[in-house]
């Protein structure tokens, strides 16, 4: 696993949020895997796919990337409300993968929080975009990343130190158990 970003993909970007999103998509095309079953070559979905961004050809997972300089204390700010609340009301919701990296674009903590973990609980709903907006009446949310439980966050770098994948493997299998579970007693088992 390389953890510096291939900035030679962004010199024809001028938008900072564009420039983050094409670097840590190849990141993690490039260098991760499946923390679900272990599985080295991720597909990468078309962008703007509704879904997710990645998922496992193996175990079929679907995974969501968010990545950040400077990662939220408490909220990460997320697509459309209903959309989410409905992903993981039907139990569609991908996992996530979150990503932390440096000005010199060095990967600084890159960690997974498999879909399971997503109740009711962790998601907020945002003030709708204003009537002169673009997309007028839009209402997108929020990941609570304070109400998530620590067991949930499974490191696959961790202060830029990469951790063995059969840790990842192992910490992942440690909570599957929650996978079969309907989403009200997940929230009480979690």
């Amino acid at each position: 696993m390389d953890l510096l970003f291939n900035v030679k993909l962004a010199e024809n970007y001028k938008s900072n949020s564009q420039i983050a999103r094409v670097l840590s998509e190849d990141w993690v095309f490039q260098n991760s895997f499946c923390p679900s079953c272990g599985n080295r070559d991720l597909n990468i979905y078309n962008r703007n796919n509704p879904a997710a961004d990645f998922y496992c050809g193996n175990c079929k997972s679907d995974f969501e990337l968010k990545s950040f300089r400077t990662f939220p204390k408490r909220k990460i700010v997320n697509g459309a409300y209903d959309s989410m609340i409905n992903k993981i009301l039907h139990n569609r919701n991908p996992n996530f993968f979150f990503l932390q990296y440096n000005s010199s674009y060095l990967v600084l903590n890159y960690f997974t929080i498999p879909k399971y973990f997503f109740t009711f609980d962790i998601i907020e709903k945002r003030k709708p975009l204003s009537e002169n907006a673009r997309r007028a009446n839009w209402t997108g949310c929020n990941i609570l990343f304070g109400n998530l439980p620590r067991s949930g966050i499974i490191y696959l770098v961790k202060n830029s130190t990469i951790i063995n994948p059969k840790v990842v493997l192992k910490q992942w299998q440690k909570t599957s158990f929650l996978t079969g579970k309907k989403l009200v007693n997940r929230g009480w088992l979690i």
